[in-house]
């Protein structure tokens, strides 16, 4: 079975980025050395945020295999390998271990969602588990998919030595600290969404898997920090100020804002591969000014 890993800290789910439209690991790289310099404490590769969905599986594991190259051996790197059949999963997971994934993050199926009942989701989950070579993760992110994994599932999940644990990108605190509650505590829960991290640090997740941290890799790392010294008012100035920019590079301006945020801060974003269209200059402009007013740029 594979080898355990511990989840915790800050990951981004990284950006791909893209030059003249094809993925450009030169560029890649340079941003895996600088959240490196941050002190990330790993990286999520071919999540919502890096556009997993616009990537041909050659793209995929180049991206797998040029983190793995790149970061230090104690940042683990994990792979948004989920897809909509279970065989393929297995498939692009192995593949990906054999890149250099250590865990992997497992969606939910999505196409046919109404059919993702508790039956279907124990049984796609636990085949997986059993024939990954690395850990998995449950993927809760019903924004994207409509599924939402019912707790009841996922402490039944929990009990499998190779699913490891779960990232939860609902919002939703109630269920957020449902899972926590009925849990073990070697199962590793990370939250998925930068405006519940104090809160989810609270109640007790490992960390967060946070698309802000892309952008302001340094903020999240000392929310995180400054929990971990009790200095919870600190934590919780700092939260509030990163909610607007969270916002903006997600919900409101979604990948192409999320990039447009890194160029401005120093890093590579670039443009997201189409059909996503880059933001216009007028969004630019109030992009701008969030990031300004966090104290970002």
């Amino acid at each position: 079975m594979s080898k355990k890993i511990e989840l915790k800290g800050v990951i981004p789910p990284v950006v791909t980025p893209f030059v003249d439209g094809e993925v450009s690991l030169e560029k890649y790289e340079e941003n895996l050395n600088r959240w490196c310099e941050v002190g990330i404490t790993g990286f999520l590769v071919l999540g919502s945020n890096g556009e997993a969905v616009h990537l041909t599986e050659e793209e995929k594991l180049a991206l797998v295999e040029k983190t793995a190259a790149t970061v230090p051996d104690d940042k683990p790197v994990i792979v948004g390998s989920g897809c909509l059949t279970t065989i393929e999963t297995i498939e692009l997971t192995n593949k990906a271990a054999a890149k250099g994934a250590q865990a992997a993050l497992i969606i939910t199926p999505f196409f046919y969602s109404d059919a993702m009942n508790r039956d279907a989701l124990l049984a796609h989950y636990t085949e997986i588990a059993d024939k990954a070579d690395i850990p998995i993760m449950l993927y809760n992110v019903p924004k994207y998919t409509n599924v939402v994994i019912p707790p009841e599932v996922v402490v039944e999940l929990s009990k499998h030595e190779n699913i490891i644990g779960m990232k939860d990108s609902s919002g939703n605190i109630a269920y957020l600290s449902r899972i926590i509650d009925v849990t073990p505590d070697d199962f590793d829960v990370m939250v998925g969404t930068a405006n519940a991290f104090l809160a989810g640090l609270v109640l007790g997740v490992r960390g967060g898997i946070l698309a802000l941290a892309n952008t302001a890799p340094k903020e999240c790392l000392q929310i995180y920090s400054l929990f971990k010294q009790g200095k919870l008012d600190e934590a919780k100035e700092l939260q509030l100020k990163m909610v607007p920019v969270n916002q903006a590079v997600t919900a409101r301006f979604g990948i192409a804002g999320l990039k447009a945020a890194m160029d401005m801060v120093g890093f590579y974003g670039g443009i997201p591969r189409k059909p996503l269209l880059p933001l216009k200059t007028e969004e630019k402009m109030e992009l701008k000014a969030i990031l300004q007013g966090a104290g970002l740029i």
